[in-house]
């Protein structure tokens, strides 16, 4: 992995080292507000080794029995598994044995009815995923899931195929598992939800689906080693002082570009992860993504030439898995004859550094991060190195990065109008 900062205007960035270490010095002495939840920092080498492989084995079960997994969670439950699990498989052609499918992330009765006519003629597990077992959306997916995976098979063979990932000692979810009988692991004490895809929130149906669990842990000790370097020529560092920089310049709202489909979910964990960490105390920079070149011809003239407020961090694939070769054609009516040859990842190329120039023209500073190609030991670095970024960035904006009281509100004013006890005007 490489970042390349070339445009940016990094005039004034030397007098923002300071505050940075300092920042850094914070997150890794771990006394800093919310320093009790920075376990997923020595987690690549300091983990449950004993649990994790019985996550191989829950997943090689898993696999002999069903064509199913439907994993149930919602945020950092959800947004990290689907990321790789995403990026990972092909878009037409799995070769997967079990398919992984996502419940308990909205609402939506329409998608649950859909879901549960779906498994009527398939074989299928359960995975859910939530710390307390009370969260709205999970716990309410549970309930008409486990009803029907035990109205299939039975109770006592249903039980074989619920799998809970939850406190380890405590909470709703914790009590009906050991009351039923389900195998569960656990949801660490010390890693919030949007850092724990490298727990065994991720771990299981990451490796259900077929991912590396080594090669994984791999990539995130990679970054480890990487970013954890007190140096203001550390990426991990640089980069979350780089983007203090340009907030106080006025650029609050950052970017993150991708030019293959495959990335959309990095991007939308990426999301929860930057704006449950710095939205607070009406601070913070305002995460938003775009799919390219799709969103070109869609919001791609309001970042041309619309409010400079914005920069880009672009996430780019230097060595696509596949790829294709333009054909020249005898009447060439579509006028495409001049791409013949070219592969469609170098047109693509060619569209990312054409787009990079217009808008860097249009005064948006733009960050380019460089993965050699698409594999989960890449992306878990990518993950580490955006995890230790949040944390130095979030102290350096003067908000607890790990923490996200503002997500309490909403369920106070939806439990008031459901009429949920407690919560009565």
């Amino acid at each position: 992995m490489k970042l390349d900062f070339t445009n940016v205007n990094l005039d004034n960035l030397s007098s923002y080292e300071d505050k940075a270490l300092s920042a850094f010095d914070t997150l890794m002495n771990k006394d800093g507000a919310g320093n009790d939840f920075l376990g997923w920092i020595e987690r690549p080498v300091d983990y449950d080794k004993e649990e994790f492989e019985r996550i191989k084995k829950a997943a090689e079960k898993i696999n002999k029995n069903s064509d199913v997994l439907i994993s149930i969670g919602i945020g950092g439950s959800y947004l990290g598994i689907k990321a790789v699990d995403v990026a990972c498989d092909s878009y037409f052609n799995s070769n997967r044995k079990v398919k992984l499918i996502y419940a308990g992330n909205q609402i939506s009765g329409e998608y649950l009815s859909d879901l549960l006519d779906y498994l009527k003629d398939k074989d299928y597990s359960l995975n859910v995923i939530s710390k307390s077992g009370t969260t709205t959306e999970p716990a309410i997916a549970f309930r008409f899931l486990k009803d029907a995976i035990e109205e299939k098979y039975g109770k006592e063979e249903a039980k074989k195929r619920i799998f809970a990932t939850t406190d380890k000692a405590k909470g709703a979810l914790k009590e009906l598992a050991d009351a039923e009988g389900y195998e569960t692991f656990v949801v660490p004490d010390d890693i919030g939800g949007r850092f724990s895809v490298i727990s065994a929130v991720g771990l299981l149906p990451l490796a259900v689906a077929g991912i590396d669990l080594d090669e994984f842990m791999a990539g995130f000790k990679e970054g480890m080693d990487e970013y954890t370097q007190r140096s203001f020529e550390n990426p991990a560092i640089k980069y979350a002082a780089i983007r203090n920089m340009l907030n106080e310049a006025g650029k609050d709202i950052e970017v993150l570009v991708n030019y293959e489909a495959k990335l959309k979910y990095i991007a939308e964990w990426w999301k929860q992860l930057f704006a449950e960490s710095e939205g607070k105390d009406g601070k913070g920079i305002f995460p938003v993504s775009v799919n390219n070149t799709t969103d070109l011809h869609s919001v791609g003239q309001m970042i041309q030439e619309g409010k400079r407020n914005l920069f880009e961090t672009v996430l780019e694939i230097e060595n696509p898995n596949k790829d294709l070769t333009i054909k020249e054609e005898k009447e060439n009516l579509d006028g495409l004859n001049y791409l013949a040859g070219k592969t469609m990842s170098f047109v693509n190329k060619q569209a990312m550094e054409g787009t990079t120039i217009a808008h860097v023209k249009g005064e948006v500073a733009n960050i380019r991060i460089k993965l050699d190609k698409i594999s989960a030991k890449n992306i878990a670095k990518l993950f580490y190195f955006f995890e230790i970024a949040v944390g130095v960035s979030g102290y350096m904006l003067g908000v607890n990065p790990f923490n996200q009281p503002g997500v309490e509100e909403y369920k106070s004013q939806m439990f008031k109008l459901l009429g949920k006890p407690g919560y009565e005007n």
